[in-house]
């Protein structure tokens, strides 16, 4: 009986496998940043305390959108969050282009830096093949499975070369110079969250452009190549960041995800 047991423990083992060890050490990604609301929820990573990048389809709206900053669990207030409008998107154009995937949101109040929220330091240079990463979102982490957005994700995974990446793109997609890829074969290729956020050696090096990993386990996901958008970046933090200080927003008008969990947002 007690061999039986056993087998039985073990074949749920395999059939359930466990995720403990891709969940990131609380608040270890003090720039990650949830974007709920206005119809939909994704990842971002905050460069400034007015700024945070993001994905082209994120797609935040302007006072729809609520920025949170200091998220483990989306679930629980621990008291480490800090839950911010998104007053300005500035998206890089051309619009709807396949050849970039990039979104400036400004926030309505400026994050407090502390412990639990800090920026992201941004590229200094080019990451390159064999570089190691850390992919962080919320999300699944398994190929071809759902999983709520709750839990704050980590993975592991290498920068390919350009070539072996473009070798794995449907004829629908083209290769754009804003592109760099992660993952090969027996690596973990998969985090579902919506614009995901690749840290290399420290600094921001991408954003999730297509999960390609999650459907073919062996192959690179793509994501935005930070280090080619610097100018353009530093151009609208220095067009567009306000001057003066807005009055403090109260923290109990503006929802948290784990508020919003039984509403129509998908956090």
């Amino acid at each position: 009986m007690k061999i039986l047991l056993l087998l039985v423990a073990l074949g749920l083992t395999g059939a359930a496998p466990m995720e403990e060890d891709r969940q990131c050490p609380p608040h270890s990604r003090p720039w990650q940043v949830n974007l709920h609301g206005g119809g939909g929820s994704c990842s971002g990573a905050l460069i400034s305390e007015w700024w945070l990048l993001t994905s082209f389809s994120c797609d935040p709206q302007p006072f729809a959108t609520i920025a949170s900053l200091g998220e483990h669990d989306l679930a629980v207030e621990e008291g480490t969050e800090q839950h911010i409008q998104v007053a300005d998107v500035v998206r890089h154009s051309p619009y709807r282009s396949p050849l970039h995937s990039l979104t400036m949101v400004r926030l309505a109040t400026p994050a407090r830096f502390s412990q639990h929220v800090q920026p992201a330091a941004l590229p200094t240079r080019c990451a390159r093949p064999g570089d190691r990463c850390t992919i962080s979102g919320w999300g699944s982490t398994h190929p071809n499975q759902y999983e709520p957005r709750r839990i704050l994700k980590c993975i592991s995974t290498p920068v390919v070369d350009d070539r072996t990446c473009m070798n794995t793109f449907p004829e629908y997609l083209y290769w754009s110079i804003g592109m760099i890829c992660a993952g090969q074969a027996n690596t973990d290729n998969c985090l579902t969250d919506t614009s995901s956020v690749m840290e290399c050696g420290g600094e921001l090096q991408g954003l999730q452009w297509f999960r390609h990993g999650c459907s073919a386990p062996a192959d690179p996901s793509v994501y935005t190549k930070l280090c080619t958008y610097a100018d353009w970046i530093q151009g609208v933090i220095s067009r567009d960041t306000p001057t003066t200080r807005p009055p403090p927003t109260p923290h109990t008008s503006i929802p948290s995800a784990a508020a919003m969990a039984g509403s129509s947002c998908r956090c």
